[in-house]
């Protein structure tokens, strides 16, 4: 029989961390349908992908994204698929929209994720037929999805729908008898949908949009130890995966997680992602905590991993929007103003600024960003005498101003047309290096969809592929080429329980051909580009469209040289990943004496 795409002469990676090898493949009816060492009979096929020089993958998973409002509006969801992934998961940090409506789901998303709030409501009220969570996959396949889609279902989101946003987010209130037993009820339904599990929240700095209950945290850090319980049971019973974000004010709830994870006397574990491995500026040495925990609770019997951005995290803000100010008091207070001129009222103001200036000093409480202006650099401002110093410096050159000063100065000048950036974790190779190796850690955690022009995270997976070679070829290996692979595909996959990962007989033909001559500089260059979805915003994007010749999804060419092809987001190729419905193949023997991949 012919074959429907014939990628031709490529070094095939299967996913399994198996060694990598010279093979055509065939694809036919969406499926892998040959992996071959001679070349295939190309009669009658209509496309041949000459892969010579090119590695051959499957899609990448990307298994922390914020895709659940731009999903219904675009659902090609090209950014991500444009670098390679084609199995994203939605349902991130507590937040989905199975059963909230237009305006709480404005109310969650909106001031977390930097989701403009008005096309939140907007485009979940436009869409939103469903009132399950099996409907809710429903309408998702009833789109022209671009890339395959696994869900958690967030507990805020369940919250907020059982309880209401204000009841859900206040101290004293606990929900009943009867509002847990319909979490409960929907927690089950969801699984019986095939959603890979539930996801959690403790973090304080996640703040509500609107007016109802702004500046107040997500509902989900308000449940208590019996809501908890009788959740999690249900995901350890059936072998689902908690995705949690601890409480990073009080480390404790860090470890009270990894050892929930922990399965005794005959229970089985709880599959634990928590957020996040990141070696932060701020507390150097935490992240030399972080792997040991999860070492040790695994021999106990526990499943957990942390959630880990192989990249440099870098971020960029308009001002002072940017989340890294909720996590203490005087910048949370400007970011609970929505307009600009009770904003700049309160920055001018002495006593806030004395408050500012005292939260900025103190340096050994439990945080994320390193409170450094001198290491914060602007990038963009009508006022180009400044552009390409930090805000410390401007404040030495301003006749010895303190940096906060300096900062809230040119801030209430210029509001959100001063623009500048800094890194706040992952800053150092070797560090970087022993993450991705770590069994304890798993690659994600891109947050793509969201803060939208505070990061650009796309293309991570990449990113990871070209540290890896980069170091192979200076001599100074840490991992190789095979082992990242089934890093962001196939060990990501099969922890979740979902169908895709792999590059087998019989898998399903998600092909990412990668140019490995063209992992250079330019993934790590600055880019921005219009959100039809979101009102035109410029939203921070990555381009690297010559590292990427072609993309497949279920055997369908939906990116070339890193583009779009007219088939994505106009024609379904994607399909919802039921949980515990992965397919079962063999993996092709692959014959020893095969070079190393180069």
């Amino acid at each position: 029989m012919a074959f429907d795409v014939i990628i031709r002469n490529g070094r095939w990676f299967d996913g399994t961390g198996a060694r990598s090898a010279i093979r055509d493949l065939g694809i036919r009816d969406g499926r892998v349908a040959a992996v071959s060492e001679e070349p295939l009979d190309a009669a009658g096929c209509p496309e041949v992908v000459d892969a010579t020089g090119q590695w051959v993958l499957p899609g990448l998973v990307d298994i922390h994204t914020h895709y659940d409002v731009e999903v219904l509006e675009g659902p090609g969801l090209t950014e991500s698929v444009r670098h390679g992934v084609t199995t994203l998961f939605l349902g991130s940090c507590s937040l989905s929209t199975i059963h909230v409506g237009g305006v709480d789901a404005g109310d969650l998303f909106g001031r977390v994720e930097a989701i403009p709030r008005q096309h939140v409501i907007s485009a979940v009220e436009k869409h939103r037929t469903w009132s399950s969570a099996e409907e809710y996959v429903a309408a998702l396949e009833s789109l022209p999805l671009g890339p395959n889609l696994a869900a958690f279902i967030g507990h805020s989101d369940m919250r907020t729908a059982t309880m209401g946003l204000d009841r859900a987010t206040r101290k004293e209130v606990r929900p009943s008898r009867r509002e847990q037993a319909r979490m409960e009820r929907m927690l089950t339904e969801a699984l019986d949908a095939g959603f890979v599990g539930m996801s959690a929240q403790q973090l304080l700095f996640d703040k509500l949009d609107g007016d109802l209950c702004r500046s107040r945290t997500l509902p989900s850090t308000y449940a208590k130890g019996r809501e908890m319980r009788a959740l999690r049971s249900i995901l350890r019973r059936r072998r689902r995966a908690l995705q949690a974000g601890p409480d990073a004010s009080h480390p404790h709830t860090i470890l009270i997680q990894a050892l929930n994870s922990i399965g005794l006397f005959g229970r089985a574990p709880l599959r634990t992602s928590l957020l996040s491995a990141a070696d932060l500026k701020a507390i150097p040495f935490i992240i030399h905590l972080m792997r040991p925990l999860a070492r040790v609770v695994n021999k106990l019997g526990a499943d957990f991993k942390w959630q880990h951005l192989p990249v440099p995290f870098e971020v960029y803000a308009d001002g002072i929007d940017l989340v890294i100010f909720e996590e203490f008091g005087s910048g949370a207070a400007a970011l609970h103003l929505q307009e600009k001129i009770a904003r700049d009222e309160l920055m001018s103001d002495p006593a806030y600024r004395e408050r500012f200036r005292k939260d900025y000093a103190r340096k050994y409480d439990p945080r994320v960003w390193q409170r450094d202006f001198f290491d914060a650099e602007i990038v963009a401002c009508p006022d180009e005498s400044v552009v390409g110093k930090s805000f410390g410096q401007v404040g030495v050159e301003r006749g010895g101003r303190h940096p906060v000063d300096a900062f809230l100065d040119l801030v209430v000048e210029h509001g959100t047309d001063i623009r500048w950036r800094t890194t706040i974790s992952n800053h150092r190779p070797a560090v970087l290096r022993k993450l991705a190796a770590d069994p304890g850690v798993q690659m994600g955690f891109s947050d793509a969809g969201a803060h939208l022009r505070n990061m650009a995270f796309y293309n991570f997976g990449l990113r990871l592929l070209k540290h890896v070679r980069d170091a192979e070829r200076a001599g100074t290996p840490f991992m190789t080429v095979e082992h990242a692979v089934h890093r962001l595909t196939g060990e990501l996959a099969d922890w979740y329980r979902i169908d895709a990962g792999h590059l087998r007989v019989g898998d399903r033909a998600d092909v990412v051909v990668i140019d490995p001559a063209r992992l250079d500089g330019s993934l790590e260059d600055y880019c921005e580009t219009p959100v039809e979805q979101y009102g035109g915003l410029s939203r921070m994007v990555n381009r690297n469209d010559a590292a990427v010749p072609a993309v497949f999804i279920a055997g369908r060419r939906v990116v070339t040289d890193g583009e779009p092809t007219p088939l994505l987001g106009h024609e379904r190729t994607g399909s919802f990943l039921r949980a515990d419905q992965a397919a079962t193949v063999p993996a092709p023997q692959i014959a020893p004496e095969v070079e190393a991949a180069s």
